[in-house]
C-alpha cells in the first residue's frame, strides 16, 4: 500500500488591502480538488470495477479518506476486508493523484446496488437524508454501551488543544478538523479537510488502517456544526462522544439520542451545551 501525497495548501500571490493601502504578497490558501473513489471486487463472473463517489477534498491522507468513507458506508468492517488502495494510473502511465482505487478481499459480501442507490458526496456534504437512519438500522448499528465518562473540565479544554494542532488552518484559515481524544482529553489524532466530513473520514480511516478501530474509549471533536452524516460516521465509528465548535442539525440529535450517544454542541472554553445522554459528563 503506498502512501498518499501531502498537500493541504497553495501559494497564490494576493492584493492585501489594510487601512486604505494596498500591497502584494504571497497567501496560502486551502487546496481543493476532486477526489474520485473507485471499488475493485470479485463475482463469480469475474472482477467488477466501480466508480463510487467523488468528493471535493483537500489533497492528502487520500486513502484514509477512501477506507473510512467505505467504513461509513457499511462496505467494509476492518483493515482485512481491504486487500490493497493506490492511485491510478493515467492513459499516459503516471499516477492519478485524483483517483484512487480500493481492492476489496473476495467473499466480502456487500450490497453492490446500494451503491448506485446512495452514494453521493460533496466537500460540504456526505450522505444525507432520513434514508441514511433507516440504513443504519438495516446495518445493525446498536445503541452505544455504557461506561465511557469524561469531566467538564477536560470536555471545556478540547478546543483549544484541536486548534494548537492544525497546522493547515493556521496557514490558511479555510479547513475543517476533526480530532480523536481519549478521556483524559489527549490527543490521539487529527485530520483536516476542506469537507467536514472528509476530515471525520480520513481520521476514521486512519484508525482502520492502523488496525485500532476500537474506539469506544475515545471521543471526537468537529471544529464545526454537527451534521446528520457526521453523527452517522461517528456512531459506525462506535465514538461514544461527539462534541462540536458549532450547532448540532435536529436530525443529529435525534439520531444521537435514538443510539445513546452523548452530542455536545457550541463547545467553547467556558461552557458547552449537552442534547443527549448527559450521564457520560462528570461534574
Amino acid at each position: 500500500m503506498t502512501i498518499s501525497r501531502p498537500s493541504g495548501q497553495v501559494k497564490r500571490r494576493v492584493e492585501r488591502v489594510r487601512a486604505g493601502a494596498s500591497f502584494e504578497e504571497d497567501d496560502a490558501v486551502a487546496a481543493e480538488e476532486p477526489l474520485e473513489i473507485r471499488l475493485v471486487w470479485e463475482e463469480p463472473e469475474g472482477i467488477v470495477r466501480k466508480r463510487i463517489a467523488v468528493t471535493m477534498r483537500t489533497p492528502g491522507n487520500d486513502f484514509e479518506l477512501a477506507a473510512g468513507f467505505l467504513y461509513g458506508e457499511g462496505v467494509i468492517r476492518a483493515r482485512e476486508d481491504v486487500i490493497d488502495i493506490a492511485y491510478c494510473p493515467d492513459e499516459q502511465g503516471p499516477q492519478n493523484f485524483n483517483i484512487v482505487q480500493v481492492t476489496l478481499a473476495p467473499g466480502l459480501g456487500f450490497d453492490a446496488a446500494r451503491l448506485e442507490r446512495n452514494f453521493y458526496t460533496t466537500s460540504s456534504c456526505g450522505v444525507c437524508g432520513k434514508a441514511s437512519l433507516e440504513a443504519l438500522e438495516v446495518q445493525g448499528c446498536e445503541a452505544l454501551a455504557a461506561g465511557f465518562t469524561v469531566s467538564r473540565e477536560v470536555i471545556s479544554g478540547l478546543p483549544d488543544a484541536l486548534r494548537a494542532a492544525q497546522a493547515v488552518f493556521e496557514e490558511t484559515g479555510g479547513l475543517h478538523a476533526s480530532g480523536l481524544f481519549d478521556r483524559e482529553g489527549r490527543l490521539r489524532s487529527l485530520r483536516e479537510d476542506v469537507g467536514r466530513h472528509n476530515a471525520l473520514d480520513k481520521l476514521i480511516g486512519d484508525q482502520l488502517l492502523q488496525g485500532n478501530l476500537s474506539l469506544e474509549g475515545r471521543m471526537v471533536l468537529l471544529s464545526g456544526r454537527a451534521s446528520f452524516e457526521l453523527v452517522q460516521k461517528a456512531l459506525m465509528a462506535r465514538i461514544p462522544v461527539v462534541a462540536a465548535v458549532g450547532a448540532p442539525s435536529s436530525l443529529a440529535v435525534e439520531l444521537a439520542e435514538s443510539f445513546g450517544m452523548t452530542l455536545i454542541g457550541f463547545l467553547k472554553r467556558d461552557g458547552f451545551n449537552i442534547y443527549t445522554a448527559p450521564e457520560r459528563v462528570l461534574r
